[in-house]
Formats: C-alpha cells, sequence, structure tokens
C-alpha cells in the first residue's frame, strides 16, 4: 500500500500556502520564520516534503535537519550536523570557518556547559529584540557565529528554506543555537521552518519557554496544522489502495478523526482483517507507560468509561484518593492524554488512544471496570444516560440490565429524534431478547411487538432492507395461527417497504395477502390501511381497475372511520395516477391531503404528500415552486430527524435536480453533500450531485462515477441510484468522445430501468439522448474520412438507442397518459441527435430543443444552442449561430462547466465566429497559416481524399500533392493526416467546405 508522501497532498492547501509565503519573503531577500505545530502523524513532514519540493521549484535551495529522540543522553546540535550534511563539501563550508571543523565533520562540537548553581546559560536570557550580533561567550560563541556566517555566504547566491523537525527532541544546545540564528540572520534572505510536536510538549518541557519568547519576535509566525478535514481524509484514504471499499472509507475518517498516519493506519489495518493495528497500539501506548501507575490507572478507568468522563465518576471507580487523583488527572492533561472539555469532563486526546488503552486490559479487569462503571451510574441518578448504562452493562454480562437500559435509550433516541440510534438500541435489544428469561416482562411487550417498532426505526432511519428483513421474522413468528388483524397490519407495512426498494411484485404480493386477512366489512383501520396500501401497489404493477376499486374502497372506509392518514395516502396516490394534466385540480387534492395528514399525525403520510407537491411544479417546469415545496420538506423532516427516511431523501434527491437544472450548481452540490450519515438506499442523493462534477470538468468525477457504480451494482434493484450513475458516466463519455462507452452504458441501464419500472420508464430518454451526442460525433467523423462501415456501425447502434427512447414514450403515453415539460424537452433532443446521427442538417430541430429546455433548464439549453450553432453554421447563417455561441458560452462561463465552454472556443474558432469569453484566444483566419493551395489541400483531406486523388481535383501531380500535406502536417505539429484535420477543426482553421 502506498504513504501518503507517494500521494498528491491533500487538504493542507492553506496551510502550504502560508509557508510558500514565507518562502516568497526569502526570495525578496527578507528574513522570516514559521513555528509549525502539530500532533504526531497529522502530517508535518508530508506537508514540508511538499514545501520542500515547491521551494526547489522557484530557485530556492532547500536544508533540511532531523531531530532524533535519543532519551537523556542527545547528540548536541544533532539537528544542524544533519542540516549542514550537504554542503561539507563546498568551498565555502571549508574556507575559514575552523569552528565548524567538527560540526561538519559530524563529530559533537562543544556542549553546553553547566553553570554554576544551576544558572542558565546567557543564552536563556530573552531576547528584548533581533540583533545582528548578541554579544556572548560562553565557549560556544565561534560555532555559532561560524553557522551563521556559513548560512550568510550560502544566501548570498541562493535563498535559503531552512527545515528543521521534531525539535521537540532538539537537546539544549541545538535550541541555543536556533535561537541564536534567529537574531543573528534578521536580515538574509533566510526562511527558516520548525516543526515540533504540540502533544509532546507537557508543561515541563524545555522548548515551551523557547517558543514563548520566539513567538514575540518580528517576523516570526505560528502556524497550528490542525486535523485534516473529513473530505480530505476520504479522499487520502481512496488514494492509498484501488478500490478501498465506501465502508472502510467511512470507518476510517471516522477513527483517524483527521490524522493521516492514523488513516494510513487503519486503511491498511482495515484492507488486512485487522481492528487496531499493533504497530500503531505500541506508538500510542509508548506514552502512557511513561506515567506512574495512579496516572495510568485513571486513563483505564477514563478508557471504559467512555470518549468523555465526568470527575466523579473517575474518582468513584478508580479508588484513588482525592489528592492522588488530582495528581494523576493533571499528569494525565500536562502530558496531553486527556483534554479537559468544555463541559468539564475528561476526554481522550485522540479517540485511537482510549482503543489502545482498552485493547491493553486484561479481560477480567475490563469486566470488572464496566460493573463498577455501571453501578455508579445506576446508584447516581443523572450520572449518565440510558445509552451509557447499556454499554457498561452488557460489558459487565449483566444481560438484564443492560436489556432494560437498551429499551429506555431507545425511547430516549427516539424523543431527541435519532432514528439511527433508536434502531441501533431496539436492535441491541432484540439481541439480548434470547438470553432474558423475563425479556416480555422488562420490555413490557411481547417478541414481535419489538420486531415491528425496531422496523419502524430502520424505516425512519431510512434502513429498508433492514425494514423488510425485521418484518418478515414479525411475520415467521406470527405463524399462520397469529392472529388475522395483526398479520394483515404487518403484510401492509411490509408492501409499503417493498415497494420503496423496487420490489414492486413483492408489495403486491404481500398488499394482497393484506386484504384477504380482514373483511371490507364492517370497515377497520386495518383493512382501510391494506385498501390504501394494495391501491398503491396494484397501480405500480399496472392493474388499474384493482387499484381503483382499493382506492374507493380506502376513501370511503377513511372517510367512515375520520381516518385522515389513510385518506391522505390514498388520495396521493389517485392524484399521480389520474389526475395528470390537470395541476390545479392535483394541486388542491394534494393540499387538501397536506392538511388531513398533518392533523393525523402521521408523519411519514405528512411526507409523502410534501415530497408530491413538490413533484408536480417540477413536472409542470415551475422549478421555484418545487423548490419552495422541497425546502418545506426538508424543514419539516429536520424539525422531525427524519432527515434520511425514505420520503425526505426523495425531497433532498429532487432538491439537487432542481438546483442543477436551473443553475444553481454550488447548491446543488451542497445539499447533496450536506449530512454526513447516507444509508445506501439514500445514495442516489450524493451520485446525481455528479452531475455537476461532471459538467465542470472536475478531475475527481471519473473516481466518483467509479464509486457509484460499485455502489449501484451491489443495490442493482435502487432505480434512482442506477439513473443517477448511468446518467454521469454517460456524460463523462460524451465528453471524452467515447461513443463505444456511452452506448454501452446506455445500453445496459435502459434494459434494467425497463426490467423495474416497465411503462413508466421516460428517465431512459434523458440517457439516450446524451448517449446520442457521441454516436452522433462519431458517424461525421466517420462519413468525413469515407469509411462507410463505420458509418452504418454508428448508425445502427444510434438508432437502436432512439428507437428505445421513442418505445418509453409511447408505452408511457398509452399506460398513463402525458407527460412533463422536462421529458418532452429530452424527447425534442433525440429527434434532433437522430437527424445529425443520419447526416441531416436540422436547425429547425436543433431549435426546437433549444425552445424546449427553456422551461429552466439552463445547462442543457446552452448544449443545445451549441448543436444549433452547428447547425446554422452548416446552413450558412452565421449571424444566428454567433448568437448561440455567444449565449451558450456566457452559461459555461457562469457555471464554471469547462468542457462546454472547451466545445464553444472549438466552434467559434472552426466558425471563425467572434466570442468575447475570458480566455478565449482571438480566432486566427486560416490565411494567416495557410498557403491558399495549403488551405485548398487541407479541406480535401477533410473529405478523407488521397494524395492521388487531392493532385487529381487540384490538378497538381500527385508528389507535389504530398509536399503540401507535409507542410500541413509540421504547421499543425500533427504526426497524422487525422489529426491534422482534427487540429485544424479545434483552432478554427478549416476552410469552409464549398
Amino acid at each position: 500500500m502506498p504513504q501518503w508522501d507517494d500521494r498528491p497532498m491533500v487538504g493542507r492547501a492553506e496551510e502550504l500556502s502560508r509557508l510558500l509565503a514565507a518562502v516568497g519573503r526569502a526570495l525578496e531577500g527578507r528574513s522570516c520564520a514559521v513555528l509549525l505545530a502539530g500532533d504526531a502523524g497529522v502530517g508535518k513532514t508530508r506537508l514540508l516534503d511538499e514545501l520542500a519540493v515547491r521551494a526547489t521549484e522557484r530557485g530556492v535551495r532547500v536544508l533540511v535537519g532531523h531531530c532524533v529522540d535519543l532519551g537523556d543522553v542527545g547528540l548536541p546540535y544533532l539537528p544542524f550536523v544533519d542540516l549542514l550534511r550537504p554542503v561539507t563539501g563546498e568551498p565555502l563550508a571549508a574556507a575559514g570557518q575552523p569552528a565548524l571543523a567538527g560540526l561538519l565533520s559530524g563529530r559533537a562540537p562543544v556542549a553546553v556547559p553547566e553553570q554554576p548553581g544551576g544558572a542558565p546559560a546567557d543564552l536563556g536570557r530573552p531576547l528584548p529584540r533581533r540583533e545582528p550580533r548578541p554579544l556572548l561567550d560562553d565557549g560556544r560563541l565561534q560555532l555559532f557565529e561560524g553557522v551563521a556566517a556559513l548560512l550568510t555566504e550560502l544566501a548570498v547566491s541562493t535563498p535559503l528554506l531552512l527545515v528543521l523537525e521534531d525539535v521537540h527532541w532538539a537537546d539544549r544546545s541545538s535550541r541555543d543555537l536556533l535561537r541564536y540564528l534567529l537574531a543573528r540572520l534578521a536580515e538574509e534572505p533566510v526562511a527558516l521552518v520548525v516543526s515540533y510536536r504540540a502533544d509532546d510538549l507537557h508543561r515541563r518541557h524545555p522548548l515551551r519557554p523557547l517558543l514563548a519568547e520566539l513567538v514575540r519576535l518580528p517576523g516570526v509566525d505560528r502556524l497550528e496544522l490542525e486535523p485534516l478535514p473529513d473530505a480530505a481524509v476520504g479522499e487520502l484514504v481512496r488514494g492509498l489502495a484501488d478500490g478501498v471499499p465506501e465502508k472502510t472509507v467511512d470507518d476510517v475518517v471516522a477513527r483517524a478523526e483527521g490524522n493521516a498516519f492514523y488513516a494510513e493506519e487503519l486503511t491498511a489495518a482495515g484492507l488486512a482483517g485487522e481492528t487496531l493495528p499493533l504497530a500503531l497500539t505500541d506508538v500510542l501506548l509508548a506514552r502512557v507507560e511513561q506515567l506512574d501507575e495512579a496516572t495510568q490507572r485513571v486513563l483505564r478507568v477514563a478508557a471504559v468509561a467512555g470518549r468523555e468522563v465526568r470527575h466523579d465518576l473517575v474518582a468513584a471507580v478508580s479508588g484513588l484518593a482525592p489528592a492522588e487523583l488530582e495528581a494523576a488527572l493533571a499528569d494525565a492533561v500536562h502530558h496531553h492524554l486527556l483534554v479537559v472539555s468544555v463541559g468539564g469532563r475528561y476526554r481522550f486526546r485522540h479517540a485511537l488512544l482510549r482503543e489502545a488503552v482498552l485493547a491493553d486490559l486484561l479481560p477480567g479487569e475490563r469486566v470488572r471496570l464496566h460493573a463498577a462503571v455501571a453501578g455508579h451510574l445506576t446508584a447516581t441518578p443523572g450520572a449518565g444516560t440510558a445509552a451509557e448504562l447499556a454499554h457498561h452493562a452488557r460489558g459487565s454480562n449483566d444481560l438484564p440490565r443492560a436489556l432494560s437500559a437498551s429499551l429506555d435509550a431507545a425511547v430516549e433516541a427516539g424523543r431527541a429524534g435519532a432514528p439511527a440510534e433508536q434502531l441501533q438500541h431496539l436492535e441491541a435489544a432484540l439481541a439480548l431478547w434470547p438470553a432474558v428469561p423475563d425479556a416480555a416482562e422488562r420490555a413490557c411487550r411481547d417478541h414481535t411487538t419489538l420486531l415491528l417498532d425496531t422496523a419502524a426505526a430502520a424505516r425512519r432511519g431510512g434502513e429498508l432492507h433492514r425494514a423488510v428483513a425485521l418484518l418478515r421474522e414479525a411475520l415467521r413468528l406470527l405463524g399462520e395461527d397469529g392472529d388475522p388483524v395483526v398479520r394483515a397490519g404487518v403484510h401492509s407495512t411490509l408492501a409499503q417497504a417493498l415497494g420503496r426498494i423496487e420490489d414492486q411484485a413483492a408489495a403486491h404480493r404481500e398488499s394482497t395477502r393484506a386484504m384477504a386477512l380482514v373483511p371490507a366489512q364492517p370497515p377497520s383501520v386495518v383493512r382501510t390501511w391494506a385498501a390504501a396500501t394494495h391501491a398503491r401497489t396494484s397501480y405500480d404493477v399496472s392493474r388499474w381497475a384493482e387499484g381503483d376499486a382499493a382506492a374507493d374502497e380506502a376513501l370511503a372506509a377513511a372517510d367512515a372511520l375520520g381516518l385522515d392518514s389513510a385518506w391522505a395516502d390514498t388520495a396521493v396516490s389517485l392524484a399521480r395516477v389520474r389526475g395528470f394534466g390537470d395541476r390545479v385540480a392535483v394541486q388542491a387534492r394534494l393540499e387538501e391531503a397536506l392538511a388531513r395528514a398533518r392533523r393525523s399525525g402521521d408523519t411519514d403520510v405528512e411526507l409523502r404528500v410534501l415530497f408530491n407537491l413538490a413533484v408536480v411544479p417540477y413536472e409542470d417546469g415551475d422549478l421555484a415552486g418545487a423548490l419552495r415545496w422541497v425546502e418545506a420538506g426538508l424543514a419539516r423532516a429536520r424539525e422531525l430527524g427524519m432527515e434520511w427516511a425514505f420520503y425526505p431523501a426523495e425531497l433532498r434527491h429532487l432538491g439537487v435536480v432542481v438546483r442543477y437544472v436551473s443553475g444553481d450548481w454550488d447548491g446543488s452540490l451542497g445539499l447533496a453533500e450536506e449530512l454526513v450519515r447516507v444509508p445506501d438506499m439514500a445514495a442516489h442523493v450524493r451520485a446525481v450531485g455528479l452531475l455537476v462534477q461532471v459538467g465542470r470538468g472536475d478531475p475527481a468525477a471519473a473516481e466518483r462515477v467509479a464509486w457509484a457504480r460499485g455502489l449501484a451494482a451491489r443495490l442493482d434493484a435502487h432505480v434512482l441510484l442506477l439513473l443517477a450513475t448511468a446518467g454521469a458516466e454517460i456524460d463523462l463519455a460524451a465528453w471524452a468522445g467515447d461513443a463505444g462507452t456511452a452506448v454501452e452504458r446506455a445500453r445496459a441501464a435502459v434494459q434494467q430501468v425497463h426490467a423495474y419500472w416497465n411503462y413508466d420508464r421516460l428517465a431512459v430518454v434523458r440517457l439516450v439522448a446524451t448517449a446520442l451526442a457521441p454516436v452522433a460525433d462519431a458517424a461525421a467523423a466517420a462519413r468525413g474520412a469515407g469509411d462507410d462501415a463505420a458509418v452504418q456501425r454508428w448508425g445502427a447502434a444510434g438508432e437502436e438507442l432512439a428507437a428505445q427512447a421513442r418505445s418509453a414514450v409511447e408505452d408511457h403515453v398509452q399506460a398513463i397518459g402525458g407527460y412533463g415539460v422536462e421529458a418532452a424537452a429530452w424527447r425534442a433532443r433525440v429527434e434532433a441527435e437522430a437527424a445529425r446521427l443520419a447526416g441531416r442538417v436540422a436547425p429547425e430541430l436543433w431549435r426546437t430543443a433549444v425552445d424546449a429546455f427553456g422551461y429552466g433548464h439552463v445547462y442543457e439549453q446552452a448544449r443545445s444552442r451549441v448543436r444549433l450553432a452547428e447547425a446554422l453554421l452548416a446552413t450558412g447563417d452565421r449571424d444566428g449561430a454567433a448568437a448561440e455561441v455567444r449565449a451558450a458560452g456566457e452559461v459555461a462561463a457562469r457555471l464554471g462547466a469547462a468542457p462546454l465552454r472547451a466545445a464553444v472556443v472549438v466552434l467559434a474558432r472552426r466558425g471563425r465566429l467572434p466570442l468575447d469569453l475570458p480566455g478565449a484566444r482571438r480566432v486566427v483566419e486560416g490565411g494567416a497559416v495557410f498557403t491558399p493551395r495549403e488551405s485548398e489541400v487541407l479541406r480535401l483531406l477533410a473529405r478523407g481524399r488521397t494524395n492521388r486523388q487531392i493532385g487529381g481535383e487540384l490538378y497538381i501531380s500527385e508528389k507535389t500533392a504530398s509536399v503540401h500535406v507535409s507542410n500541413i502536417l509540421a504547421k499543425l505539429g500533427a504526426g497524422s493526416r487525422t489529426e491534422a484535420v482534427a487540429l485544424a477543426a479545434a483552432r478554427g482553421l478549416l476552410p469552409a467546405p464549398r
């Protein structure tokens, strides 16, 4: 596995910029120094390595010295011996500096003589200002002055960057020499960067007073290297090895807490199946083992107690006397093992340190400590949470108390709006259930009810597959002889969950079973919900009459029973199926459903209504209206603590899409990446953000597409994830001119979507339209080269895709009826691309596409404008083409859409159109590059003519034609005739066809 310094540096752009500014000051002839602080492993060395490379590229000479931990027998001046070793053989080092002989040869020079009575040497006095030559002589003045003079002489010819690493290990003589140099080199072109471990500086560390003195000097800056952001750690981990599973990435990001070294070690351990690498454990425990027994006992108690621990708990469990406890805690804090949080609790400086201490405990000791903590929490109300008590009860093997505490913790999580944690605690209770004889009495419910409660928490947290598994287990426990009313309710709930994971056939089977278990008369809550669910599942499998009958029954029964939630749910199903085309009526029906859902208190139905209220205006082209409902729905989901339940996830996905379509690309990406925890079934929210990355030409897009493809392959029934991934892949291939990949991805996606969504697969029209672009380009190139076989091959592939899009539209119209403005726009795009595929110039079709995307799809309208401009150029309408190119260029610049911008520039050059776009070079006329005869030859080259054919058409010899072709290739820097034509087209030098 590669180390971090084998990869591009991540997450340190700001810190590197500050260090390079110091180098810049040296280049300007001024001295400066930076004190670089950071915990062990946070990335100081990697940052300094990058700085050295960048400084060398700028013409600065870099000298590096390293300090080494040699305990109490440190070698004096070791970092300076290391730093000056590269100049040992240079004339400046050998001439006129006899005091340096020992230092440069690697022998230990004079160390600091001890002062009588422990008095400090002169160098220990604070420097009130930077003086050119401090007046001192304790036996080392000649050596110090020799080092300063040598560095001054070296800097005369080339500015210097001096790097001293790990000065927390520096001996006293080296610290004094460092202090002297900072004063002596005040006016020289020298930048000095000193790194040290902040977590090693306990209150009696000898470096602390020197640092306090140095930061007061002018020109000395302090830079704290904070932990890497989570996104940077994720990027680092993905770069360490190919195909690192996202679960491993998430685990490492959570545990490494921004520490690059920890991230590397944890990634290697994760790939090897380890929990905590032995080497990392040894490094962490080495600092603990230096402390006395009382301090180590406090650390063991704190490790078992949790990431944060209250003082009273440590006092109760450790058994130490108050004075001894205070001293032990102070020692742990001063050695940077524990830190005091804002609330007055103690916590480990890094989570992995706690893990290492825990791993070092013997099993019996760990059980005893857990039992002591659980006893303290039980005996002291308010000392901790139910979740903490559950954890310690399990750790001490007190399973009955663990079960009760887990259930209490689930209640607390539910009240706090934390369904993921609620699910975790309920599943812990389920795991304990068989081992606790009186589980039902403690839980005040039976096993089946606990399974149903856990499934509900899973649904609220977006863990739909887990919910399905729990509901099926509940049905197994109920058995065929179980209460039919209870079984019907479970079948209905299971049907809803199955529908949300795209298993529509199974969902319909479950709702059918629910309907069979409970009679329609007299009306009942369970039967009403069974009918409401059955209406939805019947519509999903095209059983229209069956769905209508169930919907009518559900509405009537809901009205009779006053069951507003079921009425609202059914109204949504009917509005989406029967009300297409009449937006006003649908909107009114959905708003009534929203009022009823809120009155009933059924938040799941309420969120379903809010989602559909956002979809209706979106399909009608009202992006602002859609966004208002999206924001209202997400605000409600946040209020409920249900941000990754099914419909909140769908609202977030729609919000990402609406912002992308309307041209708010930053907002689209921000919404896609806003939340840290994303359940697998909500992965499409982040995947759809790939459209922005691809549209901007982000180099990271290909890697993110590969991640999404792997996830989509694992969740093969997740159609929205499939669509987002395939859309990004096809677009990426289109911009790369890779027609083969575009066709392959489009074919596969169309087939999969057809299998899952059948008649309701309008989404494939967009995939086809995007894939047709590179296919039509390939056909045009083959046509220009006279390759009839390739023209036929690409034509057949494109027509096959176009037929799939047309079939999707026809099936939708027959089964459902009309469609929205977005589908109409993509359909127009398909027809325009199909004409281009056939070699027809059809500006009217491209004008239709431009107008169709005018409902608000900023980016796709601009892309269509580029194609319209091409068609207008081909018909001789240069003014019209220029207007379209100009409009497309403005959009590309505003969105930061680099590939589109490049396409605009290429077309403007090829057509010699005016383009006022920043960074776009003036279009050069072909006559300024080629002779008239060469222009004629180039025109024929573009048509695929051989030298003999060119000679025949221009009435020149084949040899003369060959000479002109050679001149053209030389002027363009091309290696072949095909490349020459491509380069000429890209630079706007290709003569217009006659």
